[in-house]
């Protein structure tokens, strides 16, 4: 029989194979990020949603600096069409709509991306949970996950929106609220997956602990498909957003390209340029964070890992 004692022959080697498999789990994980540029370079619309994604990103953080004039400053050319002076026309209250696109992309972008990371933590909480301990608690966490996901998103948002105000925080905390359940699953279905391959049993072995076996060895390698499921949660969130916004459930002291839209819905055929350009900086927006977790998905998919390519 094989000794145990770790100063044996046996025992040593047996020590050594159990730290290797133990340190492939991270090694394993950082394999996975590899090969991920070569892989965005033959893909030209990726590369195009990550760089108009980190466009809209870098407008809503420096937009307010670059702006050519307060956007709540009334003027005296009502509904004046693109042209010097103002490059993208006013409204009907003479305000510059070029700042109000600028200062409404931080909102916009602000509401998206904490959304997004509420479900996420949210959702990658809840799928680690269940899909490591299983058991009865498994079956109670997927059971909510199923109810939750079977409620109209949006439905509940509006609901709460109508009831207690489309307060910008209330708004991010009902989207994470509603967003994870896609995150849950994902995650869950990672971990077991990932929970009886050799370096998550090899760590067990050399006495590591939950948490760390969690975040160090399986969490790791189960992110690509919720990096994905982030990047899509984001579009989303600002479509809610924006919908909330031109269904005029919103603080008028606070600009988003949404509450542009509600205001230019009885100026359509007079001023065209007013839902015109808010509209394009929603669409365009969506579509790079569209595009950019269809690239990442794609970079990160095992099949194309295993391919090599």
């Amino acid at each position: 029989m094989a000794s145990s004692d770790p100063l044996s022959p046996t025992g040593g080697r047996a020590a050594v194979r159990a730290e290797t498999l133990a340190s492939s789990g991270e090694a394993r994980a950082e394999r996975v990020g590899g090969n991920m540029a070569r892989r965005l370079i033959r893909r030209p619309l990726g590369q195009l949603g990550l760089v108009g994604a980190g466009f809209f990103i870098a407008i809503a953080v420096i937009g307010p600096w670059i702006a050519p004039a307060d956007p709540f400053a009334l003027g005296s050319g009502a509904l004046l069409p693109p042209g010097r002076g103002h490059w993208l026309g006013t409204d009907d209250l003479g305000r510059d709509l070029l700042s109000g696109v600028l200062y409404g992309a931080r909102v916009s972008l602000l509401v998206g991306l904490a959304a997004a990371g509420g479900a996420i933590l949210i959702g990658v909480s809840v799928g680690a949970a269940a899909g490591y301990w299983r058991g009865r608690l498994d079956e109670v966490l997927m059971r909510l996950t199923e109810w939750v996901l079977v409620v109209p998103q949006f439905l509940i948002v509006l609901v709460v929106a109508a009831i207690f105000g489309a307060d910008l925080r209330l708004v991010v905390i009902v989207l994470a609220l509603v967003g994870w359940p896609t995150a849950a699953r994902l995650t869950r279905a990672q971990f077991l997956s990932l929970g009886d391959r050799e370096f998550v049993v090899a760590a067990r072995g050399l006495g590591a602990s939950d948490p760390r076996i969690i975040g160090r060895q399986i969490l790791p390698n189960a992110l690509p498909p919720i990096v994905v499921a982030g990047s899509l949660q984001i579009p989303a969130a600002i479509l809610a957003e924006a919908s909330l916004r031109f269904l005029g459930l919103s603080d008028p002291h606070v600009l988003s390209w949404g509450g542009m839209l509600n205001q230019a819905q009885n100026f359509l055929q007079q001023a065209w340029w007013m839902p015109f350009f808010p509209g394009a900086a929603i669409f365009f927006t969506v579509l790079s964070f569209n595009l950019a977790g269809e690239a990442l998905n794609e970079m990160l998919d095992p099949r194309a890992r295993t391919a090599g390519l």
